[in-house]
C-alpha cells in the first residue's frame, strides 16, 4: 500500500478506524469523509500519529444529501489526481422512517445512494489509479430483504431493520452491477460481510432499536476482528482481480438468489442514477 490513496467514508469509529489505521500503518495516504468536525480532526490526528508524513487529509459532508455528496466527491477529483482504493464504508440504521431534503428514505440515501454517487464522482480518479478497487460495505441483513421497485423509498409498512437489509441488499446488487461496467477498465468492485461488530452502528437508531442493538453488540466481535476483510479487499493482491464478489472472513462467499440477480441489479442501477439525476448509463 506504499504511497497509494484511499478514501474512506465511516473512518472515524469503528470497523472504519481501524480499516484506515492499518492500511496507513502500511503506507497508504488516508483520505477520509466525515460529518462530524471534532471526530474528523481526532481521526486524522491519530493517522498522522500513526503514520506520519504522509498528507492525511479529511473531507467533511452529511453523505445522506445528494448535493453534499457530490460536492465532496468533486472537492476529493480537485485535490487528487488519482485514488486507488475507494472504500465505501458509511452506513446507519433508523427506529423510524425519515425522509431527507431530497425526498429520499434516509436509510437508502446514507447506505445506497451515497455510495453510488460517490464511486460515480471518482470514476475519473480510480481509472488514473488502475489497477484501482471500490470495496462496499454490506451485510448480512440482505438476506432477510426483498428488493420491491414500487417501494424503494420504503414508505408502506416502514421497519428498521427492514429498511436497513433493503439497502444492504442494494450494496450488493449495485457492486454486481458496477463490476459488469466498470469491467476491463482495470478497477474492480467488491462488497462485504464485516461480521456483527462491537460499535457504535446503530446508537442513535432511536427507540427500542437503539437499545436492543446496544444489547445485542455485547456479544458482537470486536473491531479490529471486523475491519479484517475490509483491509484484505484493499491491500491484498490476491483479490487483485477479482470483481463482483462478496465478502466474509476474506473468503469469497454466497450472498442470496436476489443478491444476485443481473437483472434486478441492472434495474437497480437505472433507479438509482433517476434518483440521483444522473445518466443510467453511466
Amino acid at each position: 500500500m506504499h504511497a497509494k490513496v484511499v478514501v474512506i467514508t465511516g473512518a472515524t469509529s469503528g470497523i472504519g478506524q481501524v480499516t484506515a489505521e492499518r492500511l496507513a500503518g502500511m503506507g497508504a495516504r488516508i483520505v477520509q469523509v466525515a460529518r462530524d468536525r471534532s471526530r474528523g480532526e481526532a481521526a486524522v490526528a491519530r493517522l498522522r500519529e500513526r503514520a506520519p508524513g504522509l498528507a492525511h487529509r479529511v473531507h467533511y459532508a452529511d453523505l445522506s444529501r445528494i448535493a453534499d455528496t457530490r460536492r465532496v466527491a468533486a472537492e476529493i477529483a480537485a485535490a487528487e489526481p488519482r485514488v486507488d482504493v475507494l472504500i465505501n464504508n458509511a452506513g446507519a440504521v433508523f427506529n423510524s422512517r425519515r425522509v431527507t431534503e431530497d425526498g429520499l428514505e434516509l436509510t437508502l440515501a446514507t447506505n445506497h445512494m451515497a455510495y453510488f454517487l460517490l464511486t460515480h464522482g471518482l470514476r475519473e480518479r480510480l481509472s488514473a489509479a488502475a489497477p484501482a478497487r471500490v470495496i462496499n460495505t454490506a451485510s448480512e441483513s440482505h438476506r432477510r430483504a426483498r428488493l420491491d421497485f414500487d417501494d424503494l423509498q420504503s414508505a408502506r409498512n416502514y421497519r428498521g431493520l427492514a429498511a436497513y437489509g433493503l439497502s444492504k441488499l442494494c450494496n450488493i446488487l449495485y457492486t454486481r452491477e458496477l463490476a459488469r461496467r466498470w469491467a476491463g477498465t482495470g478497477v474492480t468492485a467488491n462488497s462485504l460481510h464485516p461480521g456483527f461488530v462491537a460499535t457504535r452502528f446503530g446508537h442513535r437508531s432511536g427507540g427500542l432499536l437503539s437499545y436492543a442493538i446496544r444489547v445485542a453488540q455485547l456479544f458482537a466481535i470486536s473491531t479490529e476482528k471486523g475491519a479484517e476483510t475490509l483491509v484484505y479487499l484493499a491491500s491484498s493482491p490476491e483479490v487483485a482481480t477479482i470483481s463482483g464478489g462478496y465478502f466474509y472472513k476474506c473468503q469469497l462467499s454466497t450472498p442470496t438468489r436476489e443478491a444476485q440477480d443481473d437483472a434486478a441489479a441492472k434495474r437497480l442501477w437505472g433507479e438509482t442514477a433517476k434518483l440521483a439525476g444522473l445518466d443510467k448509463e453511466n
